[in-house]
This record gives C-alpha cells, structure tokens and sequence, in this order.
C-alpha cells in the first residue's frame, strides 16, 4: 500500500500537537485533500475533532490496545481510499505505556508506519538552544525520521529568524510557525477537550479557524511533500469480518448509546459487530425514551455522563426500560460512563439500578493502561481472557467490583478487582478497542440472540 503519510508530534504535551495536526487536516481537506486522520494512544475526544475537520472517522492507533502486529494493518484499513494520512501523536515523543519502554510512544507508530515526523515546538521561550532540543529528539532514536518543524507561539519576525537559523545550522527545515496572538482553543475537561458533540457548533467554529490558521501559517506543499517521503508500506488492510470469523446464527439487534453523554466509542468496535451479524441501532440515553425495538443487547460506552447526570436521571422511561431490559434478560456491555449509567445513583441522582452501586465523582483522576484477565464469565469474555484496555475517570463506584467482578489486574503493584459481571451483563470501568480481542464482538454478539 503507498499512501504519503506523516506523524505530528512534539518534546511534551501542550505544544500543539491537536493544533497542528487538526489544522492541517482542515487545511488540506478544504484544498480538495481525502485526508484519513488517526491519534496514537486510547484518547478518544481528539479523533472527534479529526473527524470534523476531515469529513471521515478519526481512528486510534494503539499498540498497547491492540499489539503492534495490528498497528500498521488499521492504519491501511483506515487509510483506504485517502490522498494522504495525518496521525497526531501523543504527550511527548518518546513517551509511551509507563515502565513498557517505547511500548504505546508516538516514535514506536512512527516506526511502524514508516512516517516521517513532523515536529511541533512551543517557542515561546526558546532563542538558539531549540537546535539543541530538536537535535537531541532527532538524534535519540535513528529510527525515528524526524524530517521538519513547526514552530508555535512564535514572538516576533526577529524570534522566528533566530529559530529558523538555529535549526538550519542542524538541517532541519523548519515548515511553519504559529504566531502567540493567532492562538485557537477549544475547553477542555480532565486532560481532553471537551468532546465534539456537546459542543457541534463552537466545534465546527473551532476547527474551521484552525485550518485557516494553518493554512496561513504552515507551508502546506512542503508537509504534503514531507508525507510522500514515507515508502510503501507493507501491510495489508486490518479486515473485521476475517478477525471474527463466518457469521454464525442470526442476526442481532443492537442498542447503541450515543448523543452527546455517552461519545467515547472506537470505530472499529462498530466494525466488528457488523461483520459479526450485528445490526447497530443508535439510541441518546438524554432524550430517547425507550430502546430501539426488538433489540437483544445493549452497548453503552465512554463519555462525561456527570456533566448529564440531571437529564439522565430525568429520563425516568429509559431508565425504567433500560431496568426491565436487563432483568429480563437483554444482553448489557458498558464501560466508563456506561458502567456509572447502569448503577444506582451517580452523585445522588437515580441512574438505571442494574448494577447494585453508588458512583460520585472525586477530585483524583484514575488514568493508566491496565493488562486484564477477565474474572467470569459474561457476556464479552469467557472467564480467563486476558485483554488490554486503559483506565480513564475521576469518578469513583462503591463497591467498586460486584460477585462475580469483571476483572483482574494489577495497579501500583497491587492486585485489583473490578467491575461488574454476570451471565448476562458486563461492567466495568475498562476501556477496550475490541480490534485487539475481536472475540468480544462475537460473543456479545451471539449473547444477544440467546434469553435464559
């Protein structure tokens, strides 16, 4: 497959990266580009962004969720039919899964995909020394082909020339500079922005701005020139109906969350249902009333439900339906969001009272990748399927693993248990990209057409 790709990354969190990167695929995309935007790492908030600017899914490249065998086959899945890919990295170059090496680092998808890097810089405090910087990110790793710069927060003509000849004097061609008074923003919550659907029109807004930004700011031809520098790749296109397998018995109905509290979802999990006989049927746990009709399961995932917790709990139909649904034997898969969702309060408010705990929110964030085996049997795994997911909330559950739990890890070197399962039921606080364990889509699957 040959498609010009390149890696936007940077030496640390907020440089920017989201900048960047959302502005050039904005950029291109309204110069006639099919641009496929991607984001290392679990993050799920600045794929929505992506998706705005480019018209197309924004998609995650995860090895630690999905091993890096897998990375490079969604990448072309994804990438299919696009002139060029965009992927943002994450935090700072090297940085990766913590005590894992270079495992889940913005270098290792580079590496693997074969990209160029683009190299982001907040300036602002920067004179001469930047070529010791760069040269040092350059020079780490001699596989990590860091080609060009953009530099941020730039003062005046006379800082951007005494950057630009530092860096020259390294060879390395500084691509564009973002000025400090030409700053774009969007919220953030947590360590994300807010997501795209509780804010679709400021979104849009934002996004359009960035691409203008860039568009004045960054020399596009060169960076389109520095992503066709990246050789075929060798890698055939990751393919949902062969990692499930032939479809087996008949189809089923599934519930889908959706709307502006529950958006966290990968794209390839939809996929993977799909290809294992699934029909998807989006519902908003704000606003719809009852659940699709004739469904036999349930997906509800990630998302900020705390910021909804007054209209969720307002919901009294759904709530009552979503109850009924379960006890009676549906098939119910959620995570995160999903999981305070199916509780029985989430800060004093009534929530659906499947699962028998309290949730409230606190002022410590929980964030990590964890390596899971599941504890039980239910509905996504059998019992002793090992996973791995990330850990991402400031909320906290009591208790917090039900008889039987979801899972079994380890965290700060102890041993945890947690979520809740059952025959029927699957919830935890786990955030899984189900191309790393496509079983979960066929079982959650053929779960839905089998009632006790």
């Amino acid at each position: 497959m040959t498609i010009p790709r390149l890696v936007v990354a940077a030496p640390a969190s907020g440089h920017g990266k989201t900048t960047v990167a959302t502005g050039i695929i904005k950029a291109l995309t309204e110069r006639g580009f099919t641009v496929a935007p991607f984001k290392v790492g679990p993050d799920y908030i600045d794929p929505g962004y992506h998706a705005l600017a480019a018209g197309r899914p924004g998609r995650n490249l995860d090895p630690y969720m999905v091993g890096t065998d897998r990375v490079a086959p969604l990448f072309a899945h994804g990438a299919e039919g696009a002139d060029l890919a965009v992927v943002e990295g994450v935090m700072g170059l090297y940085d990766g899964a913590t005590g894992e090496g270079e495992l889940a680092s913005t270098a290792q998808v580079a590496k693997l995909l074969d990209a160029p890097v683009l190299f982001v810089v907040d300036a602002a405090a920067q004179g001469r020394s930047i070529a010791a910087l760069v040269h040092g990110f350059r020079s780490y790793d001699p596989e990590v082909r860091l080609a060009g710069v953009v530099l941020n927060r730039v003062g005046s003509e006379t800082h951007h020339r005494i950057l630009s000849e530092a860096l020259d004097e390294i060879g390395v061609p500084v691509l564009g500079a973002l000025r400090r008074d030409a700053e774009v923003s969007a919220p953030s919550r947590h360590l994300g922005l807010v997501p795209v659907a509780e804010r679709r029109t400021e979104a849009l807004d934002a996004v359009a701005a960035l691409g203008a930004l860039v568009d004045t700011s960054i020399r596009l031809d060169e960076v389109y020139g520095l992503a066709r520098t990246a050789p075929p790749l060798r890698a055939a296109p990751w393919d949902p109906a062969v990692e499930v397998g032939p479809r087996r018995g008949a189809k089923a109905r599934i519930a889908i969350a959706s709307g502006p509290a529950f958006t966290f979802s990968y794209a390839e999990n939809a996929e993977l249902l799909t290809a294992a006989g699934a029909e998807l049927c989006p519902f908003d746990p704000l606003r719809d009333e009852a659940l699709p009709a004739g469904v036999g399961g349930v997906v509800i995932g990630g998302g900020f439900p705390e910021v909804h917790a007054p209209e969720l709990a307002a919901n009294e139909a759904l709530r009552e339906a979503m109850f009924r649904f379960a006890r009676y034997g549906g098939a119910v898969a959620a995570e995160c969001a999903g999981l305070l969702y199916l509780g029985k309060s989430l800060d004093g408010l009534p929530m659906c009272g499947i699962v028998d705990a309290e949730a409230v929110m606190t002022d410590r964030l929980t964030l990590g990748y964890r390596h899971a085996v599941a504890a039980s049997e239910s509905v996504l795994a059998a019992a002793g399927t090992r996973v791995s997911g990330h850990e991402f909330h400031r909320t906290a559950v009591s208790p917090s693993a039900g008889s039987p739990p979801a899972w079994h890890w380890r965290r700060d070197g102890g041993p945890v248990t947690e979520g809740f399962a059952g025959a029927r039921i699957h919830a935890s606080y786990l955030h899984l990209h189900w191309a790393g364990t496509p079983s979960i889509a066929r079982r959650l699957v053929e779960s839905c057409g089998v009632r006790p």
